[in-house]
């Protein structure tokens, strides 16, 4: 009697140590969640608060007096509508062009099978580590020789191939996904691998797609080192390029006009996610697609 107490003592002991250790863990865990929510949320507060602020500076803190000034400052032709109009025709070009071309690519790859396949993959994995401070000189020069200097389009191809060697990886992923026996299925009533793919493959890799139309279009809408290179005329700089000139000299910046241009920038990456939500969760619901 005394060893079956003793026993039901030590496992009610054990049952305790253990769930003590679980809400530690617990803890511990959501203290470094809001840890790493806090390291994002105070740019963002800094960025929302300073748009406001008519004496807004480096710190964050609540203005004594909300004003819109600073939106007014901004919202010119020359400092925004401009750069941001700028913008929308390279990232959307070569976004474009991007998922086109990496959907061609990825199509044979996925559903062709070669000895050439494996070292291609390799090779474009390989360009993707290649860093574009590497590569930019070289580029700079080719584009001097074919007149593509100082042209939307030589920077909407150059944007393009940056991105298409992990687009390329991620819509073979994607396409990998859909089962062939679909598109043998359209081949068997005569149509042919473009029809297939366009009918049958693209529509049921929504997400995929939407993936990398994201993806392509965010890196490219960031990328300042680019267009800083290529583009020479002030009046086709985008948006990631005239943000450098609310640094002022010797230190000075207008720190409230620039938190304003800042929201104004990111509204259309935001814009874009939020089209692209529903994809982006919608998922392959293709179990049942080749049963009977």
């Amino acid at each position: 009697m005394a060893l079956s107490t003793a026993r039901t003592t030590a496992r009610a002991t054990t049952r305790t140590s253990l769930k003590s250790r679980r809400t530690n863990r617990r803890l511990a865990a959501d203290a470094g969640l809001l840890f790493l929510a806090a390291a994002f949320a105070l740019p963002l507060a800094w960025v929302v608060l300073s748009a406001l602020d008519p004496d807004a500076g480096l710190k964050v803190q609540v203005p004594d007096g909300l004003t819109l000034d600073n939106f007014d400052a901004v919202l010119k032709p020359d400092i925004t509508f401009t750069p941001l109009l700028n913008s929308l025709i390279l990232c959307g070009g070569g976004t474009l062009l991007t998922v086109v071309c990496s959907t061609l690519a990825a199509y044979p790859l996925s559903r062709f099978r070669s000895r050439l396949n494996r070292p291609f993959l390799l090779t474009i994995l390989f360009a993707t580590s290649l860093p574009i401070t590497a590569i930019m000189v070289p580029v700079y020069a080719l584009f001097v020789q074919v007149n593509l200097i100082d042209t939307m389009q030589g920077t909407i191809f150059f944007f393009a191939a940056s991105q298409l060697p992990f687009a390329i990886w991620l819509m073979k992923n994607f396409m990998d996904g859909v089962p062939k026996e679909l598109e043998e299925a359209a081949w068997t009533d005569g149509a042919s691998s473009l029809q297939s793919l366009v009918r049958i493959v693209l529509p049921l890799m929504g997400p995929g797609v939407a993936v990398v139309t994201v993806f392509s279009f965010v890196m490219m809408w960031g990328n300042f080192f680019v267009p800083f290179m290529l583009l020479l005329t002030p009046d086709q700089m985008p948006a990631s390029v005239s943000i450098n000139e609310f640094f002022g000299n010797r230190g000075t910046v207008v720190y409230g006009q620039l938190a304003a241009f800042s929201i104004i920038y990111s509204t259309p990456v935001i814009l874009l996610y939020v089209l692209v939500a529903r994809r982006l969760g919608g998922g392959f619901a293709l179990g049942g697609a080749v049963k009977g």
